[in-house]
């Protein structure tokens, strides 16, 4: 797996500590990825609180209080659904931010998911600061496409905490 460079992730290190604020991240398709890449960044003990990674509709539910009727109605892959994890991820691990996704990393031509696209969420201090549709690309495999997702995740986690929406 491609992983964001260590560049980029030491500056993303430096701008939360800079500010004081912790993150901590709730993943689904990616599968503890970004957990694993934040790791990665320099004193990432002093900002990065942790996370979950809530692979089906089962776990959103118990874990982070998705509705299971809403969420069966779309696999749990909607918008909605990737800000409230966003802000239950934040709440549960008592970070100012929560980050989010949801979505396929592969088609799956039985389910009628012919795209590969998911839902990224951002919170801070329990609002949406960021809410977005990225995608990745069918014809690559599962890896790849977590790949894609994470380096999209990072760019604009880096791009929001530097603004400072």
């Amino acid at each position: 797996m491609k992983t964001p460079d260590k560049k980029t992730l030491n500056q993303l290190s430096e701008i939360l500590r800079a500010k004081k604020l912790t993150i901590a991240v709730a993943e689904s398709c990616t599968a503890g990825l970004l957990q694993n890449t934040l790791s990665q960044a320099e004193e990432a003990m002093s900002f990065f609180q942790g996370g979950m990674t809530v692979y089906n509709v089962g776990q959103k539910a118990k874990q982070l209080n998705i509705n299971p009727i809403i969420a069966e109605k779309n696999n749990a892959v909607s918008k909605d659904i990737a800000e409230q994890m966003a802000l239950q991820v934040a709440e549960k691990f008592n970070a100012e931010l929560g980050y989010s996704i949801t979505g396929f990393a592969r088609t799956i031509p039985e389910e009628k998911v012919e795209t590969c696209f998911a839902y990224i969420a951002l919170s801070q201090n329990s609002k949406i600061i960021l809410s977005k549709k990225i995608t990745g690309d069918a014809e690559k495999d599962l890896p790849e496409n977590q790949s894609i997702y994470i380096e999209k995740m990072i760019g604009e986690l880096l791009s929001t905490v530097k603004t400072g929406r």
